[in-house]
């Protein structure tokens, strides 16, 4: 066999060698990109379940003068379709703790009314206000809404 023919067969043979371990190479390498993805996803996975299954507890606080009602998530229903739980002519100053579960958005709404009608109605998590709200006037209501801690 001649030079020439040795020479471009080495070649022909050098190149389907890098060939074959570059596709080699990306395959791999596609396959611990997918791996690492399908981790990735189950770690977001994991704590959205954990999120939307932890439970949290917080505290609701109401003053001000002529409140005719208290409306509050109390724990129940679904985390977007919270049961509302209402205290008729509550004693002030009220305040009521409650256990909520991963989305659910803690949530306080008094209605005052009265010519002297005030209302202030806070969210407390772990001793800290997470939501806090005023309002005065004939008809006042002070509706406190909080993201979730869990979420949040």
């Amino acid at each position: 066999m001649n030079r020439i023919a040795r020479t471009t067969r080495t070649g022909r043979t050098v190149r389907a060698a890098v060939t074959t371990l570059a596709v080699t190479g990306l395959a791999l390498g596609l396959g611990a990109c997918s791996e690492a993805a399908e981790r990735v996803d189950k770690a977001v996975t994991d704590e959205v379940d954990k999120a939307v299954n932890e439970n949290y507890e917080v505290t609701y606080e109401v003053t001000g003068k002529n409140i005719d009602t208290i409306d509050f998530h109390g724990g129940g229903g679904e985390a977007m379709e919270p049961k509302i739980e209402t205290v008729e002519k509550p004693t002030l100053p009220w305040k009521k703790t409650v256990t909520l579960r991963g989305i659910m958005p803690p949530a306080v709404m008094p209605v005052a009314l009265g010519a002297e009608a005030e209302v202030t109605c806070k969210i407390i998590y772990k001793g800290e206000v997470i939501k806090e709200e005023t309002d005065a006037g004939r008809a006042a209501a002070g509706g406190c809404v909080a993201v979730s801690p869990i979420a949040g």
